[in-house]
Order: C-alpha cells, then sequence, then structure tokens
C-alpha cells in the first residue's frame, strides 16, 4: 500500500500502544479512532469504555459523540454514568485512559477549558468532562495530539487534568491512584515522561521526521532520549483498517 499521512502515522502508533491491554476508557476524536483500530488489529479483544456508560462496545463507524446510539448499540452492556465512575474508574479497574488536549504541558498537565485568562478567556474550550477522573484514575493515560508549538506548551492556562502536576510527588500528594501520562504520542513523534523528572521526553521520532522539527514545535526546552528511535511504518494491514474505518463513518470525522 502506497505512503501514509502523518496523521496515519500518528493513529497507527496510538493504536499499537494498546495492544495487550484488556480495558481503555476512550475520548471522544483522535483517541477514540484510535481505539477503534486498535479493536480491529493488533487488540481484538480490547474492551472500549465510554463515560456515557457503554462497556465493550465496538461501533461499526466512529462515534461523533459518547451519547452516539452505535456505541449503545453495540455495547456488551449500558450502565449508568455513576456507576462507570463508581465503580469501573474510580477503584482502578481500567488498564488505560486514552485522552485528547487542547493545550499539554511539559509535565503532561491538560487543559481543554480556557486558552488565556480564566475570567476573560481568548478561547473558551469544550471543557472537562470525564477527563479528570480519568487522568487521575485510570491505571496509565495515554494523550494523543498534533504537534505544534501552541498545543505543547511550558504551562497550560488551566489544569483541567492532572499529567505530573509540578513535577515527581505531586500525585502523591493529590492521592491520585493512577500512573499519569506514560505516552503522549503526536503526529511527529512519541514522548514518554523522565523517570526522575516526570518532564516530557522525546523518545522516538516518525520516519522522516528531524528532531529539530519537533523542538520547533514545543514549547519548552525539549529534551531527546539517546539513542532516539525511529516509530517503525504503518503496516498495509493496519493502513486497511483504518482506512477501511474512516471511510464507513458518515461524513467522516475530521481526526484522521
Amino acid at each position: 500500500m502506497t505512503g501514509w499521512t502523518a496523521d496515519e502515522m500518528m493513529t497507527v502508533t496510538a493504536a499499537r500502544a494498546l495492544i495487550g491491554r484488556a480495558s481503555c476508557f476512550v475520548g471522544i476524536g483522535l483517541p477514540s479512532t484510535a481505539a477503534n483500530l486498535a479493536r480491529r488489529t493488533g487488540a481484538p479483544d480490547l474492551a472500549l469504555i465510554y463515560e456515557s456508560g457503554t462497556i465493550g462496545s465496538r461501533p461499526r463507524t466512529l462515534p461523533l459523540s459518547i451519547g452516539d446510539g452505535e456505541l449503545a448499540v453495540t455495547a456488551d452492556a449500558v450502565v449508568s454514568v455513576p456507576e462507570i465512575f463508581n465503580y469501573w474508574l474510580q477503584p482502578g479497574r481500567i488498564d488505560l485512559g486514552f485522552l485528547g488536549a487542547a493545550q499539554l504541558d511539559r509535565f503532561g498537565n491538560i487543559n481543554t477549558t480556557v486558552v488565556g485568562d480564566y475570567r476573560q478567556p481568548k478561547v473558551r474550550l469544550p471543557g472537562a468532562g470525564g477527563a479528570p477522573e480519568i487522568a487521575a484514575s485510570c491505571r496509565e493515560v495515554a494523550v494523543v495530539v498534533r504537534h505544534r508549538r501552541r498545543t505543547l506548551v511550558d504551562k497550560v492556562d488551566f489544569v483541567t487534568s492532572v499529567g505530573f502536576g509540578d513535577g515527581p510527588g505531586h500525585r502523591a500528594r493529590l492521592g491520585l491512584r493512577g500512573r499519569g501520562p506514560v505516552l503522549v504520542i503526536t503526529d511527529l513523534g512519541v514522548l514518554e515522561p523522565d523517570p526522575e523528572t516526570c518532564e516530557l521526553t522525546l523518545t522516538s521520532v516518525h520516519p522522516g521526521v528531524d528532531p529539530d522539527r519537533v523542538r520547533e514545535q514545543t514549547g519548552w526546552p525539549l529534551r531527546i532520549r539517546e539513542p532516539l528511535a525511529v516509530t517503525p511504518e504503518p503496516t498495509d494491514h493496519e493502513l486497511a483498517a483504518l482506512r477501511a474505518l474512516t471511510a464507513e463513518s458518515v461524513g467522516g470525522t475530521g481526526d484522521v
């Protein structure tokens, strides 16, 4: 199969991160595309959980929102929102939370609330939804974002969902159950937290991407782990599955 786009590379890389996991709490948009691709490729038994109360959804098309009827129709079970949070999420029963972000800082904190001052924002964003609880209580968190300087910032304008707060020990002081963000997957590469400082560090670049370009598109002095890996290219099977998934979605999603 010829060629692939940067967004396809990002989505396939994110889907691979779900291989070997039993359950995933899925956000709408890029995370949902990646999670549904994972179920069609390397993780067919992955249980997709959405905050609207659907467990084990197998959507035939990409859902437009957490309230999309396709999620309920294809689910193993539909429970109340309080049960999803009180029984499944908060006790740490879900392997991975997959989230997006309008802003993401060097310590993996997420902003989906406002850009600018909270009282007089430049942009008012969709808000938190269930993301703060997902970031706090899933065993691990992965974030999928397009790599832009306005997105990967030194410090978020508002902390909607806590990553590592202001650094080592912050999550423990807050009493958060989960490990926090273990992967940030972008259209340029993969970032992971440094085990000592918790600062996001570039660990892999996608094929053809210059590390200097990644630095230029990052709002803090980005550190690079040596040796720097190169992400494996998408296989024909992964690309075919992704393109079929997006083609089957009514009108497309604009996410891939």
